[in-house]
């Protein structure tokens, strides 16, 4: 009898009450407890409705393969054939691992070599670094011992030569960009000078209080554009930067069509303009109260302008000590030295009055890893003969700024870093992180507590005290940059420019900074490249990517009031 469900002999039979039909025990019970009938009649039916029935043990008949000596062969042939296929899988796979393991193996030699690699490259950057320091140091020497010496008068008078408005000049370091020149280092009488600026304005930082004429949040919230002046070529629009001499009330601005102009705020007259440089002016600088201009431009040089009485500016140096574009220049507060920053990844320290370079610093990025000693003698060797800088650097400087008291300077570079630097060594003493894209602009707050950076992503606050960003200010969509940013000479407001101009009110660290005022870009090109605060913040001046200098500030009705 078999089983009515499975149609097998069952092994424990069971039969219904019911219906008479045979079932396997374990088969019936599962199907009554899932249903509750009869999977034959469809009757309802329980486990009491199911009676076992007593069998002798059941024997299976055996297979009929098996019966006879062919069909055991054939059963063997069988085991044997699934037997040689099992052994070939497993070929494979261990044929598959001896191949990874040797990919892997491949990898590790590969990591090994490039790690050496960085090891001996690293020896090389701190060879490079160390050669460079003694070099500069034997040049200081050499330097003072020159100066030491008497100079024929021939000598003294063989590169003099005048220029009117930028046609002729003795240009310093005729030897072209990139020659090698003697850098005497900043002196000790130098760094002497430097430390007592910045005891003198430290003393005065603490007295210092906001100046009653500075003009009120009630004012900044009415400024409107006053006025509006086409001062660059309408072939090569746009105005990359902007300066105000604050005693004079007079702005300087450079051009994409590769000059600078002087404008008169007050009168609204041009007084001059500086050409002489082959490609857009990427920075203008006042030394007050010398009457003397700086600009840099994208033409790797920096030039040194000296204004007269009649308004015209005499070039009284061209400098070429970078190799790539010169981004940006910061005066220092003693006004006797300035500081350029260049794509080139230096920025030079020079004296303004002999428009020597002091010294050349540059960007020198090294891993702090252990090289063999064998490579060291090596590797100082063969720089030392071949007088190389990093082959492998390729971070430039964007900006540059000097802090209030003259011992640290600020640098924003293309790695989206702003590096500080201490003056008086030139060692980078602190980094800050965090932006997207290349650093667009810096500024040192009056207090000397904040640094305000700008790049791609917006603007971030730093605090100086504990070298940390405590705000950022994320203003425009992801395609529009913030080109410019500055504190007023007070340190009261932050002026913010990308596709509008934005001026904060200065807050705190914990304080907010609100925003006072929203000036919209009206030179329709939808990018305000640079902004500058006038005297006590009475008015602001904006460049964008036309041709306009653009004056924003209360009209005269409500001027006249506030006054």
């Amino acid at each position: 009898m078999n089983c009515s469900i499975s149609g097998e002999v069952p092994e424990e039979p069971v039969v219904s009450k019911k219906s008479g039909l045979l079932y396997e025990k374990r088969l019936i019970e599962r199907h009554i407890a899932d249903y509750g009938k009869c999977p034959v009649t469809g009757d309802p039916l329980t486990m009491d409705d199911i009676v076992p029935v007593k069998t002798g043990k059941i024997v299976k008949p055996k297979s009929l393969i098996a019966a006879s000596i062919p069909g055991m062969l054939g059963m063997f042939q069988n085991e044997w054939d699934a037997l040689m296929l099992s052994n070939f899988a497993l070929e494979q796979q261990l044929h598959t691992a001896r191949q990874e393991l040797s990919h892997a193996l491949y990898q590790v030699m590969t990591l090994s070599f490039f790690i050496g690699d960085a090891l001996f490259h690293d020896a090389a950057c701190r060879v490079i670094a160390r050669l460079k320091k003694e070099r500069d140091e034997a040049r200081s020497l050499l330097a003072q011992a020159e100066r030491q010496a008497p100079l024929p008068a021939s000598a003294a008078t063989a590169n003099v030569s005048v220029l009117s408005n930028g046609k002729r000049v003795a240009e310093d370091g005729d030897m072209g960009p990139g020659s090698k020149q003697m850098r005497p280092g900043v002196s000790e009488s130098i760094i002497a000078e430097l430390t007592e600026c910045n005891a003198a304005l430290s003393q005065q930082r603490k007295k210092h209080q906001i100046p009653p004429t500075l003009a009120p949040v009630d004012a900044l919230e009415r400024y409107t554009q006053l006025s509006s002046h086409p001062l660059h070529k309408t072939n090569k629009p746009g105005i990359s930067s902007i300066d105000i001499n604050l005693s004079k009330d007079i702005v300087a601005t450079g051009g994409i069509d590769s000059s600078a102009v002087l404008f008169d705020q007050t009168s609204g007259v041009i007084l001059s303009t500086l050409s002489g440089h082959s490609k857009k002016v990427t920075s203008v600088k006042f030394v007050a109260p010398s009457n003397v201009i700086l600009s840099g431009s994208a033409d790797k040089t920096v030039r040194i302008w000296q204004g007269s009485e009649d308004g015209n500016c005499d070039c009284r140096h061209i400098l070429k000590d970078h190799t790539a574009e010169v981004q940006a220049i910061t005066v220092h507060a003693t006004n006797n030295y300035f500081v350029t920053a260049s794509l080139d990844s230096t920025w030079c320290f020079y004296d303004l009055s002999s428009g020597l370079c002091l010294t050349q610093v540059l960007i020198i990025q090294s891993i702090p890893l252990i090289c063999k000693p064998q490579y060291s003698l090596v590797v100082e060797r063969c720089f030392l003969f071949l007088q190389v800088e990093d082959p492998s650097n390729s971070m430039g400087y964007t900006s540059t700024a000097f802090h209030p008291d003259g011992l640290i300077l600020g640098t924003g570079t293309t790695e989206a870093t702003v590096r500080i630097w201490d003056v008086k060594s030139q060692g980078n003493v602190a980094n800050f992180d965090g932006h997207t894209g290349s650093i667009t602009a810096i500024s040192f707050s009056e207090n000397g507590y904040f640094l305000a950076s700008a790049a791609h992503d917006g603007v971030k606050l730093w605090d100086l005290r504990k070298l940390k960003n405590f705000r950022s200010f994320e203003l425009y969509d992801q395609d529009t940059p913030t080109n410019s940013v500055d504190f007023d000479h007070s340190g009261s407001y932050l002026a913010i420019a990308g596709s509008d101009v934005r001026v904060y009110q200065v807050g705190s660290v914990k304080a907010e900074w609100n925003c006072i005022k929203t000036l919209p870009d009206l030179s329709g090109t939808g990018r305000a490249t640079c902004v500058k605060f006038g005297s006590d913040a009475k008015y602001l001046a904006v460049g964008s990517m036309d041709r306009n200098l653009r004056i924003f500030g209360l009209p005269e009705g409500d001027a006249s009031m506030e006054s």
